[in-house]
């Protein structure tokens, strides 16, 4: 039988899914489109005395960059062209590859079809939001697709026709593949930094979703979810066996469908949480709407496939789309490169990859301590970036307004794997980027 086209649009959308923005930030701290008449450009060579004082001697392990975003002129380079291991900035080419390919508006769709001999099928799309938790006013995130609102438009279509018991079988072909990436660690499933990855998953396939200090996954996402699915129908009054691995017949009669809040929701929320579950997901999406299946080499493929295409055709090498794999390698040229895109307005289908970074000393993964100590603290509110840790690693790419009022976006790489790492001092550099009250001759250098 042949699948069904996973990214599959419903019109009109059911009110199940209700989707609220994120929380804004305030005013003062939103990043207005990167404009050259913004101000005047720091002098190259007094940012580098401060940036190179910071960093230390030619031997301190940090790659790093800084450029005008407006016209994305060198400003300061460090080893800028040499390929680093990103950690989760890594999101940021995989959050900008999906808004450009299968744009900020699309949704991923999770339904559930007529099957063969009476059989009924949950069809996942990749949706990692999915959740079988009841929706709560203020929980931090978006209004995620509901299983429950689900297994209600199932068991009404199922009792419309009759129908008092049924066996659920499930599809998750629309993945292909490994459940992990080359490079992953074998702690990251079992510790709970991420589930093993399928099209269809409940809960991100936490044990425990209702609690947050128990990180641990279960170990087959779909078999778990179509036992939630089969208990959630026996409570709505149809008698539900979760049944069988199997794959949807084309055009089969749909018996309910809800969808994850659109692309820019989710990237904005990969960036500013640091998602991996979701950050996968999207790195998927990419990969079907370029043609390729839905495996782990082929989202990767098709993510430098699509940023090529928006003119960064070096220095991205990834392996996933969360930066879990040791093996990822990017330049922070490339990373402000694309950073740049994302906040100029030649492309303002990829701003949400910019709002959602998190906005230094507020939120997401730059919520206190960070940027809290003196020597830091100019950043901030003026520094928004995504930051990226693995053991050995610490990295932080994103935007300033510096003293000027200029848009600058940065890089900084730290690390090599092999020994400790300090993300204050990624933070005291882009905090000095604030800092930088020194518009004069806009000649590049460092």
């Amino acid at each position: 039988m042949a699948k069904l086209t996973p990214d599959r649009h419903l019109s009109p959308q059911p009110p199940s899914v209700a989707v609220r923005d994120l929380v804004p930030v305030p005013a003062s701290l939103a990043i207005p489109a990167a404009d050259p008449a913004s101000g005047p450009l720091p002098d190259a060579s007094t940012l580098a005395g401060r940036l190179s004082g910071l960093i230390g001697g030619p031997h301190a392990k940090i790659n790093a960059v800084v450029i005008d975003a407006a016209t994305r002129r060198p400003l300061f380079q460090r080893r800028a062209d040499q390929p680093a291991t990103p950690a989760s900035t890594t999101k940021l080419v995989t959050g900008v590859a999906a808004l450009a390919s299968v744009g900020p508006a699309h949704r991923i769709t999770t339904q559930v079809v007529q099957g063969a001999g009476g059989r009924i099928v949950l069809v996942g799309g990749g949706d990692p939001t999915l959740t079988a938790l009841p929706a709560r006013p203020g929980a931090g995130h978006p209004r995620w697709a509901s299983l429950l609102a689900l297994a209600q438009q199932t068991a009404t279509a199922l009792k419309a026709s009759g129908v008092k018991q049924v066996h659920v079988d499930y599809d998750a072909s629309a993945y292909r593949g490994s459940r992990t990436a080359p490079g992953w660690k074998p702690n990251y499933v079992p510790d709970g930094e991420v589930a093993p990855v399928s099209a269809l998953t409940v809960d991100e396939g936490r044990v425990s979703p209702g609690d947050s200090s128990k990180r641990t996954r279960v170990s087959d996402p779909p078999v778990a979810a179509v036992k939630q699915f089969a208990q959630l129908l026996s409570k709505n009054g149809v008698d539900a066996n979760p049944g069988r691995s199997t794959t949807a017949q084309e055009g089969a009669a749909r018996l309910g469908a809800v969808q994850s809040p659109q692309m820019s929701v989710l990237v904005e929320h990969l960036m500013t949480e640091s998602d991996n579950d979701v950050a996968e997901a999207v790195a998927r999406q990419v990969a079907l709407k370029q043609g390729r299946p839905a495996t782990f080499e082929d989202a990767a493929l098709a993510v430098e496939e699509v940023v090529a295409k928006l003119g960064v055709t070096e220095g991205v090498s990834v392996n996933d789309g969360s930066g879990l794999s040791i093996l990822n390698r990017i330049t922070p040229l490339a990373l402000a490169r694309i950073t740049s895109l994302a906040a100029g307005d030649d492309h303002p289908e990829l701003r949400s990859a910019v709002t959602g970074l998190p906005v230094a000393g507020f939120s997401g993964t730059l919520s206190p301590p960070r940027f809290g100590l003196p020597s830091s603290q100019a950043g901030a509110g003026a520094v928004r970036a995504k930051t990226g840790t693995l053991a050995g690693v610490s990295t932080l790419a994103g935007l300033a307004h510096d003293a000027d009022g200029r848009l600058l976006a940065f890089a900084f790489m730290a690390g090599d794997g092999k020994g400790p790492v300090d993300p204050g001092k990624l933070d005291r550099l882009a905090a000095a980027v604030a800092a930088c009250g020194c518009g004069g001759a806009p000649s590049a250098g460092g």
